[in-house]
């Protein structure tokens, strides 16, 4: 049995959240608040070690990216339910061994073996996203152990190697073109990477998003390096590879397109190449201001944004029940929820908002839970009936702009310019329907924790 469920019981109990959207046509649909905790209850699982083993869906298997992700919309409970923190510190804790195990992983058996080697920039990067956000909503300095700390060395080293892949480093794959070296390509002070956030290999080892989640995340790790542990020594180094990361993108990840005007690339090569194309699997540059990387109103994401939403970008698809971004990872044509949901969360008026949430419920099939990818023009085609990653990016939908329950901000606000203010997405209830809304949401946890 899950251990969450183990651990927390579960509930027959059903409190459902019925909501009016916004819009020109009367549309109304309503939410299980139950269903909301289904990844918590169903992928998380407790270990000998004291650690929380978490699956990614249908595949027995834990990346650091898509725990660190099924983990982060239910940190915001934390202070409310203990069991809450137990759970997101245990997946801190069970990551940070992971990286030990192998910092150029991005997959996982449950007895720490490699599940897949697949180095991504971003792999790493969630890791300290959900020690930063658990850190600032808890103040639980019990998360401070000596293994996360050997972790956040590993990180930092393995960064810094990357970003001299070509003296540093010995990693090659199969997947990868030119005898598992891939593309040639030129210093840039950015990390060289191999594969995307699709787990697909790179046409060119710098993949913007992935490049400026990284800086962010870095800064981060600064902090938590200062704060958990007076590493200064540590903080230093993070500090300068963010920001030589942040120059490269600035010097290199800018490109101009006569259709979109100046916008950031997908992926470069620092010799004067460059791949315009965007992605359904975050972080992707449609939800670069809903990872705090760039302000919303910003021109170079403004015209990013455009053009991922737009047939010019060669994995936006367009079908009889919807639209959105799909992935070269799967089927050409098909769209993933998950890029319907970053839509969402970055759109820019709560009418928007609506479009999309009425988008998924028709092709989610009125369950409330969501698929890696689906035909467009006939829903019932799908891939991956069970994953993780996009039922807790829609619980994080649910929670910000119906419940209006944000996440602990980045108060400190680091770094000006690229790295802006927290971002809001858009509400679509009064303030009298958020609350009630949040209330029936904690109802529903409260009897899942209580077992009743």
């Amino acid at each position: 049995m899950p251990a969450a469920a183990a651990a927390m019981g579960t509930s027959g109990a059903t409190t459902r959240i019925g909501l009016t959207l916004p819009g020109m046509t009367h549309r109304t649909i309503d939410v299980d608040a139950a269903t909301l905790f289904r990844t918590l209850m169903s992928d998380f699982f407790s270990q000998d070690d004291g650690t929380l083993y978490v699956q990614t869906g249908d595949i027995p298997a834990m990346w650091l990216r898509d725990s660190s992700a099924q983990t982060l919309p239910y940190v915001r409970f934390a202070t409310a339910y203990p069991q809450v923190a137990v759970i997101a510190n245990g997946v801190i804790q069970r990551n940070a061994k992971n990286v030990l195990t192998s910092p150029y992983a991005n997959a996982f058996t449950a007895g720490y073996q490699l599940w897949e080697e697949k180095w991504e920039v971003d792999s790493l990067a969630y890791m300290i996203a959900l020690a930063s956000v658990y850190w600032r909503t808890t103040s639980d300095r019990a998360m401070y152990t000596q293994r996360l700390h050997w972790a956040f060395e590993h990180i930092v080293t393995t960064y810094e190697c990357e970003q001299q892949h070509d003296v540093c480093s010995g990693y090659r794959s199969r997947f990868l073109d030119n005898h598992g070296r891939g593309a040639d390509h030129a210093y840039t002070g950015m990390i060289w990477s191999a594969f995307r956030p699709s787990d697909d290999p790179v046409r060119y080892p710098y993949n913007i998003p992935q490049q400026l989640f990284a800086a962010y995340e870095l800064e981060q790790l600064a902090h938590l390096a200062l704060v958990g542990y007076n590493d200064v020594p540590l903080a230093e180094r993070a500090r300068a590879l963010a920001a030589a990361v942040r120059l490269g993108v600035e010097r290199f990840g800018e490109v101009y397109d006569f259709r979109h005007g100046w916008m950031f690339a997908y992926e470069v090569d620092g010799l004067g190449h460059s791949v315009l194309m965007d992605d359904a699997n975050l972080p992707n540059l449609l939800t670069l201001p809903l990872l705090n990387l760039i302000q919303r109103d910003d021109p170079l994401y403004v015209n990013s944004r455009s053009f991922s939403l737009s047939s010019d970008n060669p994995y936006w698809y367009r079908g009889q029940y919807g639209d959105g971004l799909g992935s070269p990872h799967t089927r050409t044509g098909w769209v993933w929820p998950l890029g319907i949901i970053g839509e969402a969360m970055t759109s820019l008026t709560p009418e928007d908002l609506a479009d999309r949430l009425a988008e998924l419920r028709t092709l989610d099939g009125q369950r409330g839970l969501f698929y890696e990818s689906v035909d467009p023009d006939r829903p019932w085609r799908y891939t991956r009936g069970d994953f993780g990653w996009a039922n807790a990016l829609y619980a994080e939908l649910i929670f910000r702009s119906v419940a209006w329950l944000e996440p602990a901000p980045d108060e400190r606000r680091l770094v000006p310019g690229l790295l802006g203010a927290t971002y809001e997405t858009p509400k679509v209830t009064t303030p009298t329907q958020a609350w009630d809304a949040a209330a029936t949401i904690y109802t529903a946890l409260r009897q899942i924790l209580s077992g009743g």
